[in-house]
């Protein structure tokens, strides 16, 4: 009895310790991850640098692009970082409830800001002017669609996350989680600021 006493607290401690640095661990490697994405968005954006005024005799960005569009798909992803902002001040909280209801408010944002892009491209590629018409446009398919299939990554990854949150409640493993998930998408939004402007925004003028 005495001895199970003295010898549990320790193991205890032992154990907390050691989930602490899996936790650690898991951070470091996903902020490595976050780098290797950092590379690749940035030679992209150098393959768009290069290949933007390669238009091959088709149309430029100030004729295909329409920045009040843009703008309103833009906004949805701004705010749906707002929103996920939300949700990790509720996990801080410990509102389990709240978590859910902004991680459902940033998925449907998120979906948003896809619908739009989906909607167009399928426009461009239906008026001829798709990534085979000329190197600006497949530079602008590629760059833009690559941070849109991470957008659509991500959108899976919430919702596994909304369901982990309902059926797990927030354990420390959910919430280490949810915190990989924030700097993810928080990168996203941060990569799309530079698409909007150098892509859109210079591309008009």
């Amino acid at each position: 009895m005495t001895a199970d006493v003295l010898t549990y607290p320790p193991a205890h401690a032992a154990d907390h310790g050691g989930h602490h640095d899996a936790t650690a661990t898991q951070t470091f490697g996903f902020w490595l991850y976050i780098m290797t994405d950092c590379v690749l968005f940035a030679s992209i954006f150098a393959t768009f640098a290069v290949l933007s005024h390669n238009y091959a005799g088709g149309p430029t960005g100030k004729e295909l692009f329409n920045l009040r569009y843009v703008f309103g798909e833009t906004m949805f992803l701004l705010f749906s970082s707002v929103t996920y902002g939300f949700a990790v001040l509720a996990m801080n909280r410990h509102a389990r409830n709240q978590v859910v209801v902004w991680l459902i408010v940033t998925f449907f944002l998120g979906l948003g800001f896809i619908g739009m892009e989906l909607n167009e491209f399928t426009h461009m590629i239906l008026e001829g002017h798709g990534p085979d018409r000329s190197g600006f446009l497949s530079a602008f398919f590629t760059l833009v669609g690559t941070h849109g299939t991470h957008v659509s990554f991500g959108l899976i990854w919430m919702a596994v996350m909304i369901f982990q949150v309902m059926n797990k409640g927030l354990t420390t493993s959910v919430r280490s989680r949810l915190m990989r998930l924030s700097m993810f998408w928080h990168f996203l939004d941060i990569v799309w600021i530079g698409v909007f402007t150098i892509v859109y925004l210079l591309g008009v003028m």
